[in-house]
């Protein structure tokens, strides 16, 4: 299958795309309630992770609105059957219908809907919303991030001393060993763990964390609209060497992964590799 897609089409369809996001939250957000267990019937997929019907309901409601908002687009989410026709295709939609699945379940507020717009292996419009909070991250290849409408850019944040930093521990402990050098403590301030991949990413580049770390097996869904974002706004997201994202593989999940600004991309990865 070959289409293209300008980035000005891409960015004209971006209302559309907002006011189907909005409409899929409205049919979660009934099912949450902070700080309680949620409200929606919950069952474990194979492997053992848990889904709700919340994520069940978005996925289809994005499905069939995003299909018919693009129909030359094929699909890969967390919760549809993967099909291969994708892997032939120049656009792709990836969505998340419920990034952080664990924190919804709990009441905690940190939960988001991921969707990207690929071109070929590459974002090419990226969406991160958080309905507790209201927060709207959007991005169009080209033409800069947003949140909720306003330009963001990653924060001026130099160097690791003082960078604020969340991820899983044992990223954490192998960044403070190869970051402190010939000091006892590590230079930067450990903030707490973003649940939603997608919104740890959006934070990055918002300026409200420094380096969001990881860990294996992270999906395309997770990190796809957010790395666009996060690109969009001067940062990127790599693997420990460095090297950038590429989606719609044959197999759509990742090694350990950092997100940062440009300006902190060498020392960063210099100290994960000698932590």
């Amino acid at each position: 299958m070959s289409d293209t897609m300008s980035p000005e089409a891409a960015h004209a369809l971006v209302p559309a795309l907002r006011e189907a996001i909005r409409e899929a939250a409205s049919l979660a957000l009934p099912l949450f309630r902070a700080g309680e267990p949620t409200k929606a019937r919950i069952w474990s997929k194979a492997g053992g992770s848990p889904v709700t019907e919340a994520d069940v309901a978005v996925d289809t409601f994005l499905k069939i609105r995003l299909s018919a908002l693009l129909p030359a687009a094929a699909w890969l989410s967390e919760e549809t059957s993967d099909d291969a026709v994708r892997l032939g295709a120049d656009l792709v939609w990836i969505v998340d219908p419920i990034d952080g699945t664990r924190a919804f379940l709990s009441g905690h507020p940190d939960w988001s809907i991921a969707v990207a717009l690929l071109w070929r292996d590459q974002p090419l419009i990226g969406f991160v919303y958080a309905p507790v909070s209201g927060h709207f991250y959007e991005a169009v290849a080209g033409f800069g991030a947003t949140r909720d409408g306003q330009a963001i850019t990653v924060s001026a944040q130099a160097g690791l001393d003082g960078a604020r930093v969340t991820g899983p521990k044992p990223m954490m402990d192998t960044l403070a060993r190869g970051g402190a050098r010939d000091r006892v403590q590590p230079g930067f301030v450990a903030v707490p763990r973003v649940p939603s991949l997608a919104l740890r990413v959006a934070r990055v580049a918002d300026g409200t964390i420094d380096v969001g770390l990881v860990s294996s097996d992270a999906r395309d869904w997770d990190l796809a609209g957010a790395d666009l974002i996060l690109r969009e706004a001067g940062g990127s997201v790599s693997d420990p060497s460095g090297q950038p994202t590429t989606y719609n593989r044959p197999d759509p999940v990742h090694g350990a992964l950092i997100a940062m600004s440009n300006g902190l991309r060498t020392e960063v990865v210099d100290a994960l590799a000698r932590g």
